[in-house]
């Protein structure tokens, strides 16, 4: 009798297992799933900036839009915070993210890196690596390719049994990320594929370019599929006429359509009509071509997370913390005219497909208006951090730290009526002589230098914020924030420092009182909620600062905009009493908040 059960046992499991394990692979021109071909029709979201309770109605929703693929980079500055001591917890839980989309009916294309740019700080390159002077990201540096194994293999514990072959519905992973933008080391690609293979993968690889036969020829590997990038506005059939010119006999697919764009800050809202982003889709769909909407639903760059570009005429553009992107689902996840555009393409190509219904948009509730009626200063703040002392200033970096704030101390040794300059301050200071607030500095503008006025014995203060470490580009990416190098003062050298490391990641020592405070104030408040839903805090009479809700950092705000609200999700709520502390830098002597149900956008 066992025996016979054991008989019956491993041909059940045998049975399972192969009903489990599907194929996936690469034939010709063809993806092929299960030995048949299949057109990837596929959206970009990104697991932390989706608050985890939404990921399975996101899913949902990219079902009903008529997707059967979701893509998402792996953030290796979230999964590895400080160096050896990893999380893949809570929403950053990416093997519940593969379970969830599986579950959903989705497969999953991953995007490890190292290097995975989306305006994130530093391009997901985890900021530590740059307390090593001579620290060379993206290249065959010992040190960074031994930082990039050790993750890659703690990523592939997770996913690995999440891969297709192994029952789940990992399909396809990237190397690097459009490394034909950076350079031309086939080494170091080489590298970087083999520490994947190493970790463990099995499942095809790819690489993602621009469009263009010098990115596509300094990005890709000859044994490794490849796929291009662009957006709407772009000509396909100009860009795969390209692409052919380098890549013939492959499967073709356009590994990100831009169906909107980022912001930056001081600029203006991105948008892309419907019609012309549903216009590239039925092309793509009528040619056979494989596509990936980025991004299918943007969601929000959380706390400091947001990354910067720089161009020509701006050395410095900061990201906004909204991550919107235009894209078929807005930063709160809700349907768009253009998700129903997109949506009506793709029914109308797949009539014997049964797409499902789309689900209803989460809650969303209002909040009336508030008032913060506690505060504390900045200089309260460092007075409970212990300071580094040196002869010169040091930048973040050098001081273990990673985002935030840097406070930055001299006590003057003669008076000065001169010039205070930096080489230099990354990337937006706040200077004060004693508590007195004198000025401000702004990156973007390309302001190093102020006028200040001062007497022998008085203290000069610097507030420099961390507004984002620059995420694409060569010449830049090596964007160590605070002082970087050193301080003049009327032609004179400024030494011998005292350094305050603010990174703000925990409030709850800061003493508040009901006292009245100008510049650099902590608010605190509370308010209530009945029933608990997603909102939008309206930052409208603010200055420039930051918002925690019950501990969780919401991002930045600027009344500067576009971005004039900030996003909360239902998860980071409860019923009734919730906390609430804004630092406001800039402070208008506004103390009150609210809240609706839409993001606001505008420019002042």
């Amino acid at each position: 009798m066992k025996t016979i059960l054991l008989f019956a046992f491993v041909v059940f499991f045998a049975t399972f297992s192969f009903a489990q394990n599907r194929t996936f692979s690469i034939q010709g021109e063809n993806f092929m799933l299960d030995g048949k071909p299949i057109l990837l029709r596929s959206g970009e979201m990104h697991y932390p900036r989706v608050p985890r309770e939404h990921w399975r109605d996101r899913f949902k929703k990219a079902k009903a839009l008529g997707l059967n693929t979701i893509t998402t980079y792996i953030f290796w500055n979230l999964h590895e915070p400080t160096p050896g001591k990893f999380d893949f917890s809570g929403n950053l839980d990416i093997a519940e993210y593969a379970k969830i989309a599986k579950e959903e009916g989705l497969l999953l294309i991953v995007r490890p890196g190292p290097y995975i740019c989306t305006e994130w700080d530093f391009g997901g390159i985890p900021s530590w690596l740059l307390r090593e002077k001579d620290m060379q990201v993206r290249t065959k540096n010992k040190r960074f390719l031994a930082a990039n194994e050790i993750y890659m293999k703690e990523v592939a514990k997770r996913l690995i049994p999440h891969q297709i072959n192994n029952g789940g519905n990992i399909i396809m992973v990237q190397v690097e990320n459009e490394y034909g933008s950076f350079g031309d080391d086939h080494e170091y690609m080489k590298a970087v594929k083999e520490s994947i293979v190493n970790a463990g993968f099995t499942v095809p690889l790819f690489t993602s370019d621009g469009p263009g036969e010098n990115l596509l020829k300094g990005g890709t590997l000859p044994d490794v599929a490849s796929v291009i990038n662009f957006g709407s506005g772009d000509d396909p059939a100009k860009e795969f006429a390209s692409f052919a010119k380098f890549r013939t006999g492959v499967p073709k697919m356009v590994g990100e359509y831009w169906v909107g764009w980022f912001d930056h800050w001081g600029e203006k809202h991105h948008t892309v009509k419907a019609d012309v982003v549903a216009k590239g889709v039925d092309y793509y769909i009528k040619n056979n071509i494989s596509f990936n909407l980025y991004m299918f639903h943007g969601g929000w760059s959380f706390g400091y997370m947001a990354g910067a570009n720089y161009s020509r005429n701006s050395p410095y553009q900061p990201d906004i913390s909204d991550y919107d992107y235009d894209s078929p689902l807005d930063a709160g996840g809700r349907t768009t005219e253009k998700y129903h555009a997109i949506r009506d393409v793709i029914k109308k190509h797949f009539p014997n497909e049964k797409i499902p219904e789309v689900a209803e948009n989460t809650k969303f509730i209002e909040i009336q208006w508030f008032e913060l009626k506690e505060t504390a200063t900045l200089f309260d703040a460092a007075k409970l951090i212990e300071p580094v002392l040196s002869e010169n200033p040091l930048p973040m970096e050098s001081l273990n730290q990673n985002y935030g704030f840097v406070l930055y101390r001299k006590k003057l040794d003669a008076d000065a009526n001169a010039t205070l300059e930096f080489k230099e301050q990354r990337d937006y200071s706040h200077i004060f002589v004693n508590q007195k607030f004198v000025g401000k500095l702004d990156r973007r503008l390309k302001e190093q230098s102020m006028e200040i006025a001062a007497k022998k014995g008085d203290t000069l203060n610097i507030l420099v914020e961390n507004m984002g470490r620059i995420n694409f580009g060569k010449e830049f990416i090596y964007d160590r924030k605070g002082i970087t190098e050193r301080v003049g003062l009327g032609g004179m050298e400024l030494k011998n420092w005292e350094m305050f490391s603010l990174p703000f990641d925990n409030l709850s020592k800061l003493k508040f009182s009901k006292k009245t405070a100008e510049n650099s104030v902590f608010f605190r408040g509370s308010f209530n909620v009945g029933d608990v839903g997603d909102t939008f805090l309206d930052m409208r009479n603010w200055g420039k600062g930051h918002v925690w809700v019950n501990g969780h950092h919401l991002g930045r705000y600027w009344q500067i905009g576009p971005q004039q609200s900030l996003y909360v999700p239902a998860g980071w709520l409860k019923k009734g009493k919730n906390s609430i502390i804004v630092l406001d830098l800039e402070n208008k002597g506004n103390r009150s908040v609210r809240s609706g149900k839409e993001i606001l956008y505008g420019n002042q």
